[in-house]
């Protein structure tokens, strides 16, 4: 997986990444107090999806970090609960 920041300010980013996956995992994990607007696109199935992620309580890196191990933690209970 690919992921390439395109432009980065505090309470701003904007992403291009190459799974739609992840794209809308992480959009889905991000919908919560303090995050104004998180959405991605594609213009083509064949292109990479570009990811805007806008705050306005603390920084947008924190607030993705805290989404990826939300994300991290609950990818671990279904693999316990699956063995």
């Amino acid at each position: 997986m690919n992921v390439e920041i395109l432009n980065h300010e505090k309470d701003l980013i904007e992403l291009k990444v190459d799974n739609v996956t992840v794209a809308e995992v992480l959009r889905a994990y991000l919908n919560q107090e303090g995050i104004k607007f998180a959405a991605w696109r594609r213009e083509h199935p064949a292109k990479p999806v570009f990811f805007r992620i806008e705050s306005d309580k603390g920084t947008v890196k924190k607030a993705i970090s805290d989404a990826v191990s939300a994300v991290k933690k609950d990818a671990e209970k279904i693999v316990k609960a699956v063995k």
